[in-house]
C-alpha cells in the first residue's frame, strides 16, 4: 500500500501477511480522496476509520494533515500494526488506535467526526452494513456538514437511507456516501 498525498506522499508500507485484511486499492483510495477534497480542507477535519485494518485510510488522512483520526479495529494484530506504523511515521499525535468491535464502539461512542469511513469485511451480511449507517445517524456521530463513506461490494445496496447521496464504483470497490439531510432553502419570487 502507498500513501498517495501529503507529508508522506509516495511512501510504501508493507503490512504483515498474516493480518485478516483487504486494503482499499490505491486507485479507489485516490478517487475517494479526490471526492473528499471537494468538500473538506483535510487539515481541518476529524476522522473515524471503522474496520481500519492496516490503517491504510488512516495514514492517508494523517499524511494530509487531519486534526485527528480514530482507527477502530477488533483485530489486535491490526491495531498493533497501526500503532507501530503511526509511531514510525510520526502520526502518534493524530492517530488514536482503538482495539474494539466496531458495533460496540459505535454504541458507546461520544462525539462527532467530520468524516467517518467504514470498510467492513466484504462477506459481512447486508443488515450489518445497514446497522453501521443507522448507528452513525441515530447516535449523531457525524458532524452537521460531515460525510459517512461505506466501502462495500456490488451485492450491497444502501440507497434506501434518507441520508444516502450517491455510490461511486472503482473496479470491484463501491463507495456509498451519506450526509445529513439538508433542508432546501426557500426562494422568494
Amino acid at each position: 500500500m502507498r500513501i498517495i498525498s501529503g507529508r508522506w506522499k509516495g511512501r510504501f508500507l508493507v503490512a504483515p501477511r498474516n493480518l485478516p485484511v483487504r486494503p482499499t486499492t490505491d486507485m479507489a483510495k485516490e478517487s475517494l480522496f479526490n471526492i473528499l477534497n471537494n468538500y473538506f480542507d483535510m487539515d481541518e477535519v476529524t476522522v473515524t476509520d471503522l474496520f481500519a485494518g492496516t490503517g491504510n485510510i488512516s495514514y492517508e488522512f494523517a499524511s494530509r494533515g487531519a486534526i485527528s483520526v480514530r482507527s477502530v479495529d477488533m483485530d489486535r494484530g491490526c491495531t498493533r500494526y497501526i500503532a507501530q506504523t503511526s509511531a514510525t511515521l510520526g502520526f502518534e499525535e493524530q492517530i488514536t488506535v482503538i482495539n474494539s468491535d466496531v458495533f460496540r464502539y459505535l454504541s458507546s461512542s461520544r462525539g462527532e467526526s467530520d468524516i467517518i469511513f467504514a470498510d467492513p469485511p466484504y462477506d459481512m451480511a447486508e443488515d450489518k452494513y445497514k446497522k453501521i449507517v443507522s448507528e452513525v445517524f441515530d447516535r449523531h456521530l457525524l458532524s452537521e456538514e460531515g460525510i459517512l463513506v461505506v466501502e462495500h461490494p456490488a451485492s450491497i445496496d444502501l440507497s434506501s437511507f434518507p441520508q444516502y447521496t450517491q455510490t461511486r464504483r472503482y473496479g470491484t470497490v463501491h463507495f456509498s456516501f451519506f450526509e445529513w439531510e439538508r433542508e432546501e432553502e426557500e426562494t422568494e419570487e
